[in-house]
């Protein structure tokens, strides 16, 4: 069963039950580039009363540098080991799980944040956004030595990033189709718009084949990294999140405790409908409220 927390009471209980507090950042933490109202305060007084924080994000548009950037500029407090990004984790995953070759490369539908990530792992990567503009109409040569497209939230993308993609997909024995996540939607400046899930989609579609591998929440391999960096105890860890079928589901294949905040992509009658079978634990209308008890 599903409990709000509204009275002084259940919110002083839930800060004092968590000592590691997993956070989503977009519609948990921001709108676009704006802190939620409240936010900012109570992320300082929790780091005040000695909890631990981590960032867990699909977001991949940007490199972890930048998210730490983007942090100082909202004013919230983070550190760089703290965030963990699907760019992060398809940087991961190819170079330890994979173990792509050294003589082999990846083609980019997405944004710097994937190319930056896959460049510190030693990856060898292209497309991206030096593939953004108008393309004239020419024909694309298959390149062999790609073994692996990777495919993310790309504001820019363009049939001939497509095209490309479909072309090594296609022709190449073995190449791998990877999905930084499949969040159909994303949240930005209070509104809703097409996510990374929504960017892959054309490719489902022509090859009709689904990704290899879909990296971002609620796939686990983000949470295995946060808990080999951190000795996490998973009695006293919530995952707090605004979208059901990633963060709460993120947090519930993991063992944890979830926290569903109002203030991105789930509603109040969505969460509470009898087809959600995706239940947190708590739920809260803005991760502000604390800041009536902290």
């Amino acid at each position: 069963m599903t409990t709000k927390l509204t009275t002084n009471d259940t919110l002083s209980s839930f800060i004092d039950k968590y000592d590691n507090f997993l956070f989503d950042c977009d519609g948990v933490l921001w709108h676009g580039d704006q802190a939620i109202p409240g936010v900012i305060e109570v992320m300082n007084k929790l780091r005040a009363k000695n909890k631990r924080i981590c960032f867990v994000t699909n977001n991949s548009t940007t490199s972890r540098v930048n998210f730490h950037k983007k942090f100082d500029r909202i004013g919230i407090e983070a550190n760089l080991d703290e965030i963990f990004s699907s760019a992060v984790a398809t940087a991961s995953y190819l170079k330890h799980i994979v173990k792509l070759p050294a003589d082999k490369k990846v083609y980019v539908i997405g944004m710097n944040g994937i190319t930056e990530e896959l460049g510190k792992e030693g990856i060898q990567s292209f497309g991206g956004e030096a593939d953004n503009g108008v393309w004239p109409n020419d024909p694309i040569p298959n390149d062999p030595s790609v073994a692996a497209v990777v495919v993310g939230l790309d504001t820019q993308v363009n049939y001939r990033k497509y095209a490309k993609a479909f072309t090594y997909l296609r022709n190449n024995p073995g190449c791998l189709f990877i999905a930084t996540n499949g969040d159909t939607t994303f949240p930005i400046h209070g509104s809703l718009f097409p996510g990374a899930g929504a960017i892959q989609a054309p490719l489902v579609t022509a090859l009709n084949r689904q990704p290899d591998a879909v990296l971002g929440k609620p796939a686990q391999n983000m949470m295995e990294a946060i808990f080999a960096q951190y000795d996490f105890d998973k009695s006293r860890t919530v995952m707090v999140g605004d979208r059901l079928d990633t963060d709460i589901d993120f947090g519930l294949q993991a063992g944890l405790d979830t926290l569903c905040v109002l203030t991105g992509v789930t509603s109040e009658d969505q969460l509470l409908s009898t087809s959600n079978t995706t239940n947190p634990t708590y739920y809260m209308d803005s991760f502000a409220d604390f800041s009536k008890v902290l």
